[in-house]
């Protein structure tokens, strides 16, 4: 199966919006409590600038922190249903690369599972410009982590049909560690990353486990027969071992966090 370009898997996100809003997991509060640790500063009240915002998941979330928070999303999927579910956040189209901001205007930058579609070498003095003197560059994702029996079948399954490229994270490929996870955010060395994993789960329904692995880029780009072929057959594995129904998926947000020299 030939590999698909990560442009191409960068842009597919915004013909599923709709199901990636809907069954893509959030984020726990004590992430955002660990974002300011690291940080040395409080969400409340700062200028944070949300890129590769998507529909809105943890842009609301640093809302609801008390944060004064702007979105910058490039995809026009993704930015329509941004501006259907939260239409009281401002939301400006671009890209980290290239951001559409004033040089020192924002106390926080933050990337969540967004700043592997970057290019670093362009992306890192965008956030060096961006934020103002002690700003803070807060990038996380959430990874499914492999002490985890049922996660480390379905990883293996999902590897085994997709390839070694495919996104999950799999035993035959490892998890990277943090400090290859900051080396690789920023391969200049120009940044010096702080780290923090913190672990949490929800437990939902089968078919919301199975659409939220559906919104991943991986399957979006194989298209919908080789999708379908796979999640009917997961189904049946998922049900083997949630007989009940409900899936507890478990997650480790991956959070690194980088500050500005503050004069």
């Amino acid at each position: 199966m030939t590999a698909p370009s990560h442009a191409a898997r960068a842009h597919s996100f915004n013909s599923a919006a709709a199901q990636y809003a809907a069954n893509r997991p959030s984020y726990p509060p004590a992430l955002l409590d660990a974002v300011e640790d690291l940080a040395g500063r409080s969400l409340t009240g700062a200028r944070v600038v949300d890129v590769g915002a998507g529909t809105g998941i943890a842009t609301a979330l640093l809302r609801d922190r008390g944060a004064d928070v702007l979105a910058v999303e490039p995809g026009e999927g993704m930015a329509a249903q941004f501006r259907h579910s939260h239409p009281g956040i401002p939301l400006v189209r671009g890209t980290g690369d290239a951001l559409p901001l004033a040089t020192s205007s924002a106390d926080f930058l933050t990337y969540a599972q967004a700043w592997h579609w970057t290019e670093p070498a362009r992306s890192v003095p965008e956030a060096l410009r961006v934020l103002r003197p002690g700003g803070a560059l807060a990038l996380w994702w959430n990874i499914t982590p492999l002490d985890i029996p049922w996660h480390v079948e379905q990883a293996v399954r999902i590897e085994r049909r997709f390839g070694p490229q495919s996104g999950v994270p799999a035993p035959a490929t490892e998890q990277r560690g943090r400090s290859a996870r900051a080396a690789e955010a920023d391969p200049t060395g120009r940044l010096v990353f702080s780290s923090r994993t913190v672990r949490w789960s929800r437990r939902v329904p089968v078919d919301t486990h199975l659409a939220n692995l559906g919104s991943h880029s991986v399957f979006l780009v194989h298209g919908p027969e080789a999708s379908t072929a796979f999640f009917d057959e997961e189904r049946r594995h998922l049900l083997d071992a949630f007989p009940d129904g409900t899936v507890e998926e478990t997650y480790d947000v991956d959070l690194i966090v980088a500050t500005t020299p503050a004069h």
